[in-house]
C-alpha cells in the first residue's frame, strides 16, 4: 500500500488542527465566505441561491468558481446583492473548490453546488452551529459508510437513517484551513483520485477532516423538500444492497482506506435543530421560523 506519502501528514495535521484557541482570537470570525461551483450558465435556481445566501447577516462575500466552457455573463446579468460577488474563471476540476484562494479572508467557508437550495434561515442557523464547532464540517446532506462483511469491503449509502459519517460539501460549512491541508499536504495521488470517481471530493474532504479531528461531521435541520429522493428498492433493501448503487463512492472509500492504512471516518447519530423546531407553538416564538416553511 502506498502509505509513505501520507506518513508526514499523519504527523503534521494534529499539530495544525484549527480550533478556537489556535485561530486569530478566542473564537472564529463572525462572517463567512460562500463558494459556489458553477458548471453551467446561471439559471434561476443558482440566482435564487446567490440572493438567499447574500441576505444572511453573516455573509461577507460570495465567490463563484466558473467551471463552464462558455464565458461567464457580464456583471449586469448577475444578481445585485449587498455583498461582494466575484467570479473566478478557469476552475474546471472538482477539487478546485478546495483551493486556498487568497480572496477567502474569513475563517468559515460555505461550500455550495449550483443546484443547492437553501433559505437564508437555514444558512444562518448552520453558521451559528459551525461557530460552536469550527473544527468540524457542518451541513445539510449526509451519507454514511459501513463495513460490508459479506463483500469484505467498505460500503457507502445515502439512505436516510440515524447514522451519518459524511456531510456533502454541496451545502456545508467548514474552516478555510482545510483548503490549505487539502491542496498543500495531501499526496498528489489522492487529489488525482478525486477527478476519476463520482463524489470522491466530498468523501476525501470528510476523510481529511476526520483524520485531523477524530470527530464526525454535524448535520443540521433543513426544510423537508431538500431531502434527496431515495429509490424505493434501496429503502426496502439492506445497507449492503443499497451500496451497490454507489459503486464509485464505494471504490473511493476503499482506495482512501488503503492510502490511510485505516478508515478515518467517524460515525454519529447527532443532528442539531433550532430550539422549538417543529414544536406545536406559535411561530413568533421561534428564532428561525422561516426554516419550517416551504
Amino acid at each position: 500500500m502506498p502509505l509513505a506519502p501520507w506518513g508526514s501528514v499523519r504527523v503534521l495535521t494534529p499539530l495544525l488542527c484549527p480550533s478556537p484557541s489556535q485561530t486569530a482570537g478566542s473564537s472564529p470570525s463572525d462572517k463567512f465566505t460562500a463558494v459556489i461551483r458553477a458548471v453551467s450558465p446561471p439559471s434561476q435556481p443558482v440566482l435564487r441561491l446567490i440572493q438567499a445566501v447574500s441576505r444572511s447577516q453573516y455573509c461577507a462575500q460570495i465567490l463563484v468558481l466558473w467551471s463552464c466552457e462558455k464565458p461567464p455573463p457580464p456583471t449586469e446579468k448577475w444578481p445585485q446583492v449587498a455583498v461582494p460577488l466575484t467570479v473566478i474563471e478557469g476552475r474546471t476540476k472538482l477539487s478546485d473548490r478546495f483551493f486556498p484562494y487568497a480572496a477567502i479572508q474569513t475563517d468559515a467557508v460555505l461550500s455550495l453546488d449550483e443546484h443547492s437550495s437553501l433559505s437564508t434561515s437555514e444558512v444562518d442557523f448552520a453558521f451559528v452551529v459551525w461557530r460552536s464547532f469550527p473544527e468540524r464540517i457542518v451541513g445539510f446532506l449526509a451519507s454514511s459508510h459501513f463495513w460490508d462483511a459479506e463483500r469484505q469491503r467498505w460500503g457507502y449509502t445515502s439512505r436516510w437513517t440515524n447514522e451519518l459519517s459524511i456531510v456533502l460539501t454541496a451545502a456545508a460549512f467548514y474552516h478555510r484551513y482545510y483548503h490549505s491541508l487539502f491542496t498543500g499536504y495531501l499526496p498528489a495521488g489522492l487529489r488525482q483520485l478525486v477527478g476519476g470517481l463520482a463524489a470522491c471530493e466530498d468523501i476525501l474532504m470528510n476523510v481529511l477532516v476526520a483524520a485531523v479531528t477524530k470527530l464526525p461531521p454535524i448535520k443540521v435541520a433543513q426544510r423537508k423538500q431538500h431531502k434527496e429522493a431515495v429509490p424505493q428498492q434501496q429503502v426496502k433493501g439492506t445497507a449492503a444492497s443499497s451500496s451497490r448503487g454507489f459503486s464509485q463512492q464505494q471504490d473511493c472509500l476503499n482506495q482512501l482506506a488503503d492510502w490511510f492504512g485505516y478508515m478515518p471516518l467517524v460515525s454519529s447519530q447527532l443532528r442539531l435543530d433550532p430550539v422549538l423546531f417543529k414544536d406545536q407553538v406559535s411561530v413568533l416564538r421561534k428564532k428561525y421560523r422561516h426554516l419550517e416553511r416551504p
